[in-house]
């Protein structure tokens, strides 16, 4: 299990590139680069790592649940996920 304090930096990162997306977005279009670079790091979508939002495990990150694979292979056998169960043939 990942550190609360690796969570925790990353939903602030996430809340910092939704915070200056439009004004980095306007400053890009106007071509005004050194007004760009002055913006916080951490406002920039490429510092963002995905991660399970329930371990914080940041590897073997399945998207279109937003969890890991061992806590998304967890949560299927359980039957958590409508519409997903195990294969077997």
């Amino acid at each position: 299990m990942a550190k609360e304090s690796m969570k925790a930096r990353e939903v602030k990162r996430q809340k910092m590139v939704d915070k200056y997306a439009a004004k980095r977005k306007q400053l890009k279009e106007e071509g005004r680069l050194d007004e760009l670079h002055k913006l916080p790091k951490n406002s920039s979508k490429v510092r963002l790592h995905n991660r399970c939002s329930i371990t914080g495990r940041p590897k073997g990150y399945i998207r279109q649940f937003g969890v890991s694979r061992i806590v998304f292979r967890e949560m299927a056998s359980n039957g958590l996920i409508p519409g997903v169960k195990k294969s077997s043939w």
